[in-house]
């Protein structure tokens, strides 16, 4: 499943801290009780599900010891009172209930809403469930009943609606605490939560929904966002002027290939000029150059024995792309050293990123665009710890080596000068395929020819690279291949343009 983006969704993201200090604000400054807080919040995922669903007369719903699950009470007390079949299951003695979530419970009760004694392998088969067993508050990983409760979620044949996140989902990090609540819809509160949209968020949560709960807007503003959804392709590159000509937008070298490995050195090359710099240049294994730019004869391919032979490539260049197909050798840390040399803006990846993670070098005019895995070579982690907490590493990551980091996967990663991680929720599985990441980097490289600052050709080129795979797979997903992105690239980066 991926996760559907509305673009009606504000781009500022919160750490769950964030959005209990709006919670406060709201009961503190604003005087609006807990209890009716919870009453909103119950009333967004009712209507939420309602909209999404509107054929559904069914529903169960799993309730905590916390608040999260006084929303789901308030949730089945409006289902029962509209008339559905309903049945709620308690994880926690009734009686144990405290504050606003029993509030809550005692409402439904009222109503004479049904509580389950037990809960059934299935649900009673409803159409809808209804997570609010955990919420935001969890800290550490689900265990023992929890986990099995959660996993037997994931037997549901209907439909599952997260109150406010997924149960087992770290809604900071993005990342599975053990076990998680797979669901279809997640409604949340007052403020985005960051993890939802990187990491396993984007699988986990299914559509998300966000519910301001009516609360007036200096609540949002009380606090300070911790990171941003990037927002969907929209106008916005430079036009082309009528007297332009092909040294007005740049020149890419692409300095990978060895011998045997060209094909990524081309992909990289040929999607910067697919997204329009004006010359592209390969430098490579002598191997590969008879035969690199067979197909696109643009493309100035050139055979490198040694750092000579690369310097006037580097005086004729504007930006480099460092790594695709380098490989680890001799010869290939010759001239990833005579590039770093040099004062050009670079974009590093690939096995440029391998060389890095045995060096200390930290530089401002550079991208980085490492997956998890080389992301936990520069850091002398695992790729399990950067997936942990993916905004941690991307932070770290540009603490270490400077420059612009762009952390690659779902819920791609963009830190700039800023401070603030931008996400791009766009891609698909099919993308997970050889090639993908060169194709990237040539897309940035490109966009840095054509005067784009690093930190916006960065975010273009995420989005612009996300977008071209997106229309590529609806030809399908499995059998994508990074080439499939090269037309596609050309359609968006002209989309784009400004008129």
């Amino acid at each position: 499943m991926n996760q559907t983006i509305d673009s009606s969704l504000p781009a500022s993201l919160y750490t769950t801290a964030s959005v209990r200090a709006m919670d406060r604000h709201a009961i503190d400054i604003l005087g609006i009780s807990g209890i009716e807080l919870m009453r909103r919040a119950g009333q967004a995922c009712f209507d939420s599900l309602c909209a999404a669903w509107p054929g559904a007369r069914t529903l169960s719903v799993i309730t905590g010891a916390g608040n999260n699950g006084g929303d789901g009470f308030v949730v089945a007390r409006l289902a029962h009172q509209a008339g559905w079949d309903v049945r709620v299951y308690p994880v926690v003695a009734p009686e144990c209930l405290e504050g606003d979530a029993r509030t809550a419970l005692l409402e439904y009760r009222n109503v004479e809403g049904p509580l389950a004694d037990f809960i059934p392998e299935h649900f009673d088969q409803a159409e809808i469930l209804v997570d609010a067993l955990l919420g935001t508050g969890l800290n550490r990983a689900v265990e023992g009943f929890h986990a099995n409760l959660i996993r037997a979620t994931h037997r549901f044949r209907g439909r599952i609606v997260a109150v406010d996140v997924p149960s087992g989902l770290n809604a900071d990090t993005g990342a599975i605490m053990g076990a998680a609540v797979k669901a279809d819809l997640t409604v949340t509160f007052l403020g985005l939560k960051q993890g939802l949209f990187t990491g396993s968020g984007l699988e986990q949560c299914g559509r998300v929904i966000l519910s301001d709960l009516d609360v007036p807007p200096p609540v949002q503003q009380s606090v300070t966002r911790t990171a941003c959804l990037l927002p969907r392709l929209t106008r916005g590159l430079p036009r082309r002027p009528r007297y332009a000509h092909k040294g007005d937008f740049g020149h890419v070298l692409v300095v990978g290939g060895a011998e045997g490995y060209g094909g990524a050195a081309r992909l990289a090359a040929e999607a910067a000029a697919r997204v329009g710099a004006g010359l592209v240049s390969v430098a490579t294994h002598p191997a590969n150059a008879p035969l690199l730019n067979l197909g696109c004869p643009e493309l100035m391919c050139h055979g490198v024995r040694n750092t000579e032979a690369l310097a006037p490539l580097l005086q004729n260049a504007t930006v480099v792309v460092l790594g695709p197909g380098l490989r680890l050798s001799d010869w290939a840390y010759s001239l990833w050293e005579q590039v770093l040399k040099s004062d050009l803006p670079i974009v590093l990846d690939a096995d440029g990123l391998n060389f890095l993670s045995g060096h200390s070098v930290h530089r401002s005019n550079w991208v980085l665009t490492p997956h998890p895995g080389e992301a936990a070579r520069l850091l002398g982690m695992t790729s399990t710890d950067i997936q942990r907490n993916r905004y941690a590493a991307i932070r770290e990551l540009q603490d270490t080596c400077g420059g612009t980091v762009v952390l690659k996967g779902s819920g791609t990663l963009i830190l700039g000068r800023d401070g603030i991680p931008s996400v791009c929720t766009g891609g698909n599985p099919g993308m997970a395929s050889g090639g993908m990441g060169d194709v990237l980097s040539g897309v940035i490289a490109g966009l840095i020819a054509q005067d784009l600052n690093l930190d916006d050709a960065a975010e273009w080129g995420v989005r612009l690279h996300a977008a071209a795979g997106d229309t590529a797979a609806e030809a399908g997903e499995r059998g994508l291949m990074a080439r499939d992105l090269m037309n596609p690239l050309r359609h968006w980066v002209n989309a784009c343009a400004n008129d």
